[in-house]
């Protein structure tokens, strides 16, 4: 028997069902996974009955009637239960459905629910979903857009999210708590234009407080923009020419001359003087005397890179992150503590530490002066708190450092700690108390925070979902309350949206265990997206490209190959000297997967990936051609060598860790047997490539020659220029065309 799903859209209120059934029968159970007092139904139908009603009216007193049965109703909010019975769908002429009916009263309480069956069942197969175990071909239930769709024989579908929708709402970041606890302070960029604007924790307007010159943001969880005078006064702050900036009321006033890149401003009171700790191009570390204006160099130059400075609850250290090539930050970065002379603020002595093989973000004081930090000498990310771990959960408790400012950790007075957690790409925000007791601030929230700040007991931070564009949230640690939304970034109609949360997908082979997170959609056509760094993760927050593409019917398959953060520091570290081999065929591994799970055939596979995902998606078209039908691939790395020869100052020794020394013989064979360039004879799916004329990083000239030898040997490519545009692609018009021929080219791999 063949059960075909007809099924992708559905108004606010209603959820409809439809089997198509060929030849055969099959028993068909529902599982309902949300929340109790919802929508509760089984149905059947046979024969020419085209439709059958079953749960007509739902009041929300906890039963329905199944054929004047009642159905128990659980206790709320257990989440998965049995709330039906088993149906038996026999072959007949005319399609079956069920069609259920919410009150509006419930729908706005629970949200409307869609339900839709995967393609491909096999004959005389039987999907049961009461075990523990549930097959993947399973019925999915969700909510989706509540826009307008088409219609296929009558059942509305899942509208498309509009790429205008996508492409809208501004980037905001950074929220801190004024020293009062009485406002935040935030970073907000919209269509080219940048701000710091400040707002009441119990709600209010929005108002900026800087104007010209405009501040230089920080991206998502990143930061180092700005800090709060220490007498909430007004702000330091880094701005778009290079130097820093004093807004407090009226009065705008430069503060450095350096003419250079200042970034990362601290401030902090030593003794009657205000002072502001701070980076310049990302190697040296400044202190300004705001009082006289005099500025000193703190650091030695023993490190090439110094981020993240901060000033001591006292005035008597100044801390930052510090390392050198050819590590990077995530290898072997250090805690640089700096004291000050107690009279002029003279640098008197410096310590450097870092665990044994470990490496130290984040490094931090809590308010009574103990020293804290986030490192992974243990194997794992954490949060430590006078050298010791506030948790042993395997768990990670930070992102790599691509940036500064990422405050992934706030400490209470109480010396309790509010963390941002991720495990498996999956975030929380967690407060762990000094005796191990354990509170979760993210209930019911699917996504993930960062940009913690903490006064008293308020806190603010940073979050988003997979529907959930970044919004700024206050919660009072005192009376458990939940959190409430202060300053929203994106547009009101992502409201309306919703995916089902990613399912966590595990692989195991050879004793190998490989990660990955799955958007499901149940079309029976896959999207391998690969994410870029490659220490990196694309966790389970906001990403319209994903959605997107969701709502055209397209599983995504966000993989998490060796290499990737998040699954701690041993997993991570598995990428060295094997980049271009090791993430190529662990996604292939993936993929297999995929295909074995029924998700996807070949056929209707294709990759995306952009810089060093790029890498890995020209890998797998080249090196396993059976498991996908094409690639799509954005400023994608395709010569290793030409990239450790040229690229920006951070990423210029990447390739001696991931690749190898370059001081090592066999070296320059691996970075050629690695790199797809020259493997390009081998890439025969088609492939559509995007690069920028002005990208730092990875250079056009290694695209613009993958592609002549692709062409050369017979390949299929578009090749598609931006004239002035970087890695990764800012102008909106350029947004839209990309997108735009993204979907042209993936229009060939959908299902009829």
């Amino acid at each position: 028997m063949c059960l075909t799903e007809r099924l992708m859209v559905f108004e606010s209120l209603h959820a409809v069902l439809v089997l198509e059934a060929a030849q055969g029968e099959m028993d068909v159970g529902v599982k309902w996974v949300g929340h109790d007092d919802s929508l509760l139904w089984c149905g059947v139908g046979g024969g020419a009955s085209a439709i059958n009603p079953l749960v007509s009216d739902f009041r929300g007193n906890g039963c329905a009637k199944f054929r004047q049965k009642r159905v128990a109703r659980g206790n709320r909010g257990t989440g998965d239960r049995w709330v039906g019975q088993a149906a038996r769908v026999r072959a007949g002429s005319a399609p079956m459905a069920a069609r259920v009916v919410a009150s509006s009263a419930v729908s706005r309480r629970c949200g409307a629910c869609m339900i839709f069956i995967c393609t491909s069942f096999r004959s005389n197969g039987r999907v049961d979903l009461a075990g523990d175990s549930v097959d993947d071909r399973r019925l999915a239930m969700q909510r989706g857009f509540r826009g307008p769709g088409s219609t296929v024989g009558g059942v509305a579908r899942v509208a498309p999210i509009p790429l205008e929708l996508v492409l809208s709402g501004r980037e905001i970041t950074e929220p801190r708590l004024a020293p009062g606890g009485d406002r935040v302070a935030f970073v907000q960029r919209w269509r080219g234009a940048s701000a710091i604007s400040v707002v009441d924790v119990v709600g209010g307007p929005e108002r900026f407080i800087t104007t010209d010159p405009e501040p230089s943001p920080g991206r998502g969880l990143g930061g180092g923009c700005f800090d709060w005078l220490p007498n909430g006064d007004g702000v330091v702050y880094a701005a778009v020419d290079g130097e820093l900036w004093r807004v407090a009321g009226a009065r705008i006033e430069q503060l450095t001359t350096h003419e250079r890149t200042c970034r990362a401003p601290s401030t902090g009171v030593r003794g009657a003087t205000t002072v502001v700790a701070y980076v310049v191009d990302e190697a040296e570390v400044w202190l300004l005397d705001l009082d006289d204006g005099s500025d000193r160099r703190l650091d030695d130059g023993r490190h090439e890179f110094c981020f993240d400075p901060v000033v001591a609850p006292d005035g008597s250290t100044v801390s930052w992150q510090g390392w050198s090539s050819p590590a990077m930050a995530w290898d072997a970065a250090e805690r640089v503590d700096r004291s000050l002379d107690p009279v002029d603020h003279l640098p008197a002595r410096i310590d450097v530490w870092r665990p044994d093989g470990g490496a130290v973000q984040q490094p931090r004081f809590a308010p009574d002066g103990v020293p804290t930090c986030v490192h992974d000498g243990d194997g794992w990310l954490r949060v430590h708190l006078a050298g010791a771990p506030i948790s042993a959960e395997h768990e990670e408790h930070a992102a790599p450092t691509w940036g500064m400012g990422q405050r992934s950790y706030a400490v209470a007075v109480d010396v309790s700690v509010v963390v941002a957690v991720s495990a498996g790409g999956f975030g929380s925000l967690r407060r762990i108390g000094i005796d191990g007791d354990t509170s979760e601030l993210s209930s019911g929230f699917t996504g993930v925070h960062g940009q913690l700040s903490l006064v008293g007991s308020r806190l603010v931070a940073l979050r988003s979902g997979p529907t959930t564009p970044p919004e700024i949230v206050a919660w009072d640690l005192d009376d458990r309350s939940s959190g409430r939304v202060l300053v929203a970034g994106g547009a009101l109609a992502w409201s309306e949206i919703s995916m089902p949360d990613p399912d966590p997908v595990v692989s195991e082979s050879d004793g190998l265990r490989l990660h990955a997170r799955r958007y499901a959609a149940g079309s029976g056509r896959l999207l391998c997206w690969i994410h870029g760094g490659p220490t990196d993760q694309w966790q389970a927050d906001f990403r319209p490209r994903i959605a997107y593409w969701w709502s055209r019917g397209w599983d995504v398959l966000v993989v998490d190959p060796r290499g990737t953060t998040g699954h701690g520091r041993a997993y991570q570290q598995a990428l060295n000297g094997g980049w271009g081999r090791t993430d190529v065929d662990d996604t292939a591994a993936l993929l297999r997967h995929a295909h074995d799970a029924g998700w996807a055939t070949p056929e209707r596979t294709v990759l995306l990936g952009g810089s060093s995902g790029g890498l890995t998606v020209l890998g797998v078209m080249a090196d396993h051609p059976e498991l996908m039908s094409g690639g799509v691939a954005s400023s994608p790395v395709s010569d290793l060598a030409a990239l450790a020869s040229a690229t920006h100052r951070f990423e210029a020794h990447y390739t001696e860790t991931l690749v190898g020394r370059s001081a090592d013989p066999a070296t320059p064979r691996l970075l050629r047997s690695l790199s797809p360039i020259h493997r390009a004879e081998a890439i025969i799916a088609p492939l559509l490539v995007f690069h920028g004329t002005d990208d730092p990083v990875v250079s056009i000239a290694q695209t613009e020659a993958l592609v002549d030898r692709i062409r050369a040997a017979g390949g299929t490519v578009d090749f598609v220029v931006y004239d002035g545009e970087g890695h990764g692609f800012r102008d909106p018009t350029v947004q839209r065309d990309e997108y735009e021929r993204t979907e042209r080219f993936l229009d060939a791999f959908r299902l009829p």
